[in-house]
């Protein structure tokens, strides 16, 4: 399958390492991925401040550039991007954009997914050959799981990695406080919901917790490294693009 890779604005300036690992796993895979070089921000940030006419070129740009008929799939590792092409899009488009731009929107709508949609539900494998000694959280991000509705499927294919030791999240579906602006705009709000969650990843004595949002692990990963925790955030992409002959190789030592 030709697949178009999206960085994601994080992905592109903060966290490179997911984009790279995604396109690793998919080459693996025996997948074409391919980047469109002119793609920018989604537009997700604009309408979830309100402004929902603003991103209207971003919108434009994203059909032109992955619109191709070539790419018979595009793949962000992101929950909330991905979220924002297939829901936002269309309203943004339905509101400012002409005929041409709804036809555009409609049709890569239709071929966009998060990373662990696309392997399970489009490319049929649950197990990609990974390979992660060490003992891991998952926490389903908001967007993924209550507009993407992704369900356990990231969770299927980190149970398939290869002497993983995973370990259940409690109260894992509570948003970890983030929210983009929200945590900014709210920012006590924020605070305790995250205190929230660093609590019950420590409870479950895990080296590393791992998400399919950079955003989120950004956020859950700064207020781990201030209290001094030891453990790390790693995205998805990363952990399933670990094999036994290219191991994931931490700056430093993880349980």
């Amino acid at each position: 399958m030709r697949i178009g890779l999206f960085a994601t604005c994080l992905g592109d300036t903060l966290f490179p390492e997911a984009v790279k690992s995604t396109a690793v796993l998919l080459a693996r895979l025996g997948h074409d991925v391919v980047f469109p070089p002119g793609q920018t921000c989604c537009g997700q940030m604009h309408v979830n401040t309100g402004y929902q006419r603003e991103p209207l070129p971003l919108v434009r740009n994203f059909a032109e550039q992955f619109g191709d008929a070539s790419i018979e799939a595009v793949v962000m590792p992101s929950g909330s991007c991905a979220g924002s092409v297939r829901h936002q899009h269309e309203i943004v488009a339905e509101r400012y954009g002409d005929a041409a731009l709804r036809s555009g929107v409609a049709t890569v709508r239709a071929k966009t997914y998060e990373l662990s949609e696309l392997l399970v539900d489009v490319l049929g494998v649950e197990d990609v050959g990974a390979y992660f000694p060490h003992r891991v959280t998952y926490h389903p991000t908001c967007h993924s799981l209550r507009m993407l509705r992704v369900g356990d499927k990231p969770l299927k294919l980190l149970r398939a990695v290869d002497s993983i030791d995973l370990v259940e999240l409690p109260e894992a579906d509570s948003c970890c406080g983030f929210g983009g602006t929200f945590a900014v705009k709210n920012a006590e709000t924020s605070t305790a919901m995250l205190q929230d969650k660093m609590r019950n990843i420590a409870g479950t004595g895990a080296g590393v917790c791992t998400a399919g949002d950079s955003s989120c692990l950004m956020h859950i990963g700064g207020g781990l490294s201030r209290i001094g925790s030891g453990t790390r955030t790693l995205h998805l992409a990363q952990i399933l693009s670990a094999t036994r002959t290219s191991p994931y190789v931490p700056t430093e030592a993880v349980r």
